[in-house]
């Protein structure tokens, strides 16, 4: 595939920009890359991270344990300790939606796990939901999840 740009060179960078639900492909050579990134403004991650932030700008907000401010986090984008996450727990809980689309870290199942073990995450899975469901008052849905978790119990 040639470059989009000189149409000279084989394009090795590809870009994809999704703007307004519209896809746009670029295919560009490495010259024309290099070109091109001297002319783009580079954000830093603490950019990102201060942008995905909005306006809550908190200098006065700080952790107690090592004294280190949302500020500092949206400059550095690390935390200085692990007491800082439940210090800008408001703050942060919207901007880890954001970067993850979760706020609770759920990981993945190993491999060499045994079988038996996957029904046991399965079964909490399904507690969860079936407690959510019967808070937002879905009750066929919440019946249909206590007959999948009765079922599943049964067959552990």
């Amino acid at each position: 595939m040639l470059c989009d740009v000189c149409h000279k060179n084989i394009a090795t960078v590809h870009l994809t920009e999704i703007v307004n639900e519209k896809i746009t492909e670029m295919h560009i050579c490495q010259e024309c890359a290099k070109s091109k990134a001297k002319d783009i403004e580079q954000p830093s991650l603490s950019d990102f991270l201060g942008g995905l932030a909005g306006a809550e700008r908190k200098a006065a907000l700080k952790c107690p344990s090592c004294g280190f401010s949302y500020e500092d986090f949206r400059k550095k984008g690390r935390l200085g300790c692990g007491g800082c996450y439940a210090a800008f727990k408001r703050q942060l809980l919207p901007l880890l939606k954001k970067v993850h689309s979760a706020s609770r870290h759920t990981g993945k199942i190993p491999l060499h796990m045994e079988k038996k073990e996957l029904p046991q995450a399965k079964a909490e899975q399904l507690r969860s939901q079936l407690n959510r469901a019967i808070q937002l008052e879905e009750y066929e849905e919440a019946a249909r999840l206590r007959d999948a978790l009765k079922k599943l119990e049964k067959n552990v």
